[in-house]
Parts: C-alpha cells; sequence; structure tokens
C-alpha cells in the first residue's frame, strides 16, 4: 500500500507552524506496514489542491489531507477535493447533528460563537462523514482519500476513526553504529544488493551515533541483512555512543 499525505496552510509555508501533522501521520501509516511515498504542503488555493488530490488519487492507494478545513475564508480544503471529485458540496445530516449537539455543549462558556451550522456539516456529496470528537469541523472521506482537520489535536483524533484503513507489508529492522558512515558506506551497499532491501543510514546528533534503518517486504531477507550487518561492521541492535559527532563525519553530505 501505497499513501501520499498533503498538508495544506499558508502557515506551513511561512514557517508560523510546525509541520507535525505531515511528520506524526508518516510514522502511524509507516508502522503500519505502508509506505508513504509523497509529502507535499502546499497554500491555501482551491485549484492547486484540487489538483494535487486528484493527481494523487489516481497514483497512489490512498491520500490524507489535513488542514484547510472549517469556517474561515482560507478553509477550502473540502470544497477542493469536492472538485478534484466533480462533486458538488452538500450538508451531511449526521455531521450536522453533531455540529449542532457540540454547539449546544459549548453554548455556555461561548455565547457569541457565530458559525452556520449547515455551512460547517457542508462535504462533498456522497462522501462519508468522519467525526470530529476534538473539535467542531467534520472531516471526510471519499474514495481513496481521507480529509483531516489541520489542527494537530482534532486531526489525531480523527486519525483513529480511519487507522485500520492503512495495513501494508512493509517491516524494518535497526540497528546503531559509531563507526562514521564512510567507514561503512561499502558494507551498507553490499546488503542491499546482496539481501535486496532498502538501506538508510542516518546520524543522531544527540546520541553521537548512526541509525541503519534496513527496511522490505520480505521478512526473512531482513533478518539475513541484519545479521549479516552486525558481523560486518561494529553495530548493534541497541543505540551505542561514543565521543564523536556524526554531523563531523567525512562521508556525509
Amino acid at each position: 500500500m501505497e499513501v501520499a499525505i498533503l498538508t495544506v496552510g499558508e502557515e506551513l509555508l511561512a514557517g508560523d507552524t510546525t509541520n507535525t501533522n505531515a511528520t506524526w501521520l508518516a510514522e502511524q501509516v509507516t508502522d503500519r506496514g505502508v509506505e508513504v511515498r509523497r509529502i507535499l504542503t502546499i497554500p491555501d488555493e482551491r485549484d492547486l489542491i484540487a489538483d494535487s488530490v486528484r493527481a494523487y488519487h489516481e497514483a497512489f492507494d490512498a491520500v490524507i489531507v489535513t488542514g484547510g478545513i472549517g469556517g474561515t475564508p482560507d478553509d477550502v480544503t473540502m470544497a477542493a477535493v469536492a472538485d478534484a471529485f466533480d462533486r458538488e458540496m452538500a450538508v451531511s445530516e449526521v455531521s450536522l447533528r453533531e455540529v449542532e449537539d457540540r454547539l449546544a455543549d459549548i453554548g455556555d462558556s461561548v455565547p457569541e460563537l457565530d458559525i452556520d451550522p449547515e455551512a460547517e456539516a457542508s462535504i462533498p456529496a456522497g462522501a462519508t462523514p468522519l467525526s470530529n470528537p476534538a473539535g467542531l469541523a467534520p472531516g471526510c472521506r471519499i474514495e481513496s482519500v481521507s480529509v483531516l482537520p489541520g489542527i494537530p489535536g482534532e486531526m489525531r483524533a480523527m486519525f483513529e476513526e480511519i487507522a485500520d484503513d492503512f495495513s501494508g507489508e512493509v517491516a524494518s529492522r535497526l540497528l546503531y553504529t559509531v563507526e562514521p558512515e564512510a567507514n561503512v558506506t561499502d558494507a551498507l551497499a553490499a546488503a542491499r544488493d546482496r539481501f535486496d532491501v532498502r538501506v538508510g543510514c542516518y546520524p543522531d546528533r544527540d546520541r553521537r551515533h548512526n541509525r541503519i534503518k534496513l527496511s522490505g517486504v520480505d521478512a526473512d531477507a531482513l533478518d539475513a541483512a541484519s545479521e549479516w550487518l552486525l558481523d560486518t561492521i561494529d553495530a548493534s541492535e541497541s543505540p551505542v555512543a561514543r565521543d564523536w559527532d556524526p554531523g563531523d563525519d567525512p562521508g556525509r553530505s
């Protein structure tokens, strides 16, 4: 299963807001054996969002869109997703009841809240609404595209409703080495070619070691590659450290 993640918002591109949603979602679906093949951040532009959703829907097994849903002028994501599927926006009766219940719950604490419940509960026609247990604006699922809020707490709560939709066969193994990357490059390339696995090497400045990640769909090949590297280079299955900085590794670029 291959997935694309699309995060929407001018604030992400300007650096006003850290894009934690993309990282969190990538980690969640990767842990479920799914490959994340694209992560894209785009502004709140309806045509651009629609074009991106359409292209990713055609190219990948699933698309997760987060951000730009709600009632402010820059919240155009829902309408853009409707455009991507050539559908109109329509009020979801399920979402409308949830929005009205939520407004009733918070009415005493925010008595002057000016919200149009039907506008808030509108999603692409025919889409499946997704509840927002941590907020107001509903999400939706339309074919292979899931639309989630941009507020991290709301996004994470809503993701639980669709988490079981993401399941794949990709597994991984982690090794750790205090060897400079330049010293293990040949061994990593050999492991990749010999066992047909993906190999990545990443420095950890805090722990002063390199983290090696092996990934693939063949568990036996992953185990064999891991065992071979443990026998070939100075590596372990647990984090290790020594007094050198991986950022100073002459083989790192």
